[in-house]
């Protein structure tokens, strides 16, 4: 059975593997990472203590099997004016490699998709790299439709 929980003090190191793990290693986001101004381990380390300081901007969900953790994404909050409500921005979706395609995604972004309703979140938005057809794949399973958009990225800093 998969646990889902949010990111806590205790559990930023197990965020910090899978997550670093990603962005070091996932051939689809290296592919964009410099668009990105991926800054390495320091900027994820960044990145996890602002989640801690900051929650109403977003967390960090994980997913357990037993006591290990074997998924994790990112999710930041923002207010759509096509929808009136706050919505989840959705990014680093990740399952360790030797627990993939044995239903954690799928448990993961449910009970995810069950705590952002009680939160009153009315969307889940996601970016997929067009290569990543096998990620197309699990989302449209779990019902995330195309926008036939584009996601680009401005550094500014």
């Amino acid at each position: 059975m998969i646990r889902c929980e949010r990111m806590s003090p205790a559990t930023v190191p197990h965020a910090r593997a899978l997550l670093g793990a990603f962005l070091h290693e996932d051939a689809h986001y290296r592919a964009s990472a410099g668009a990105y101004g991926d800054g390495g381990g320091e900027a994820l380390d960044r990145a996890l203590a602002l989640f801690l300081a900051r929650p109403a901007i977003g967390f960090v969900w994980l997913a357990y099997a037993d006591e290990n953790a074997v998924g994790a994404c990112v999710v930041c909050r923002a207010i759509s004016t096509s929808r009136g409500t706050v919505v989840a921005k959705l990014d680093d979706v990740t399952i360790d490699p030797d627990w993939q395609r044995k239903g954690v995604g799928g448990a993961m972004l449910s009970q995810l998709r069950d705590h952002l309703r009680v939160e009153g979140m009315t969307r889940i938005d996601c970016g997929c790299h067009r290569d990543n057809e096998g990620a197309w794949r699990f989302y449209q399973r779990l019902g995330f439709v195309p926008l036939n958009e584009e996601r680009l990225a401005l550094l500014i800093a």
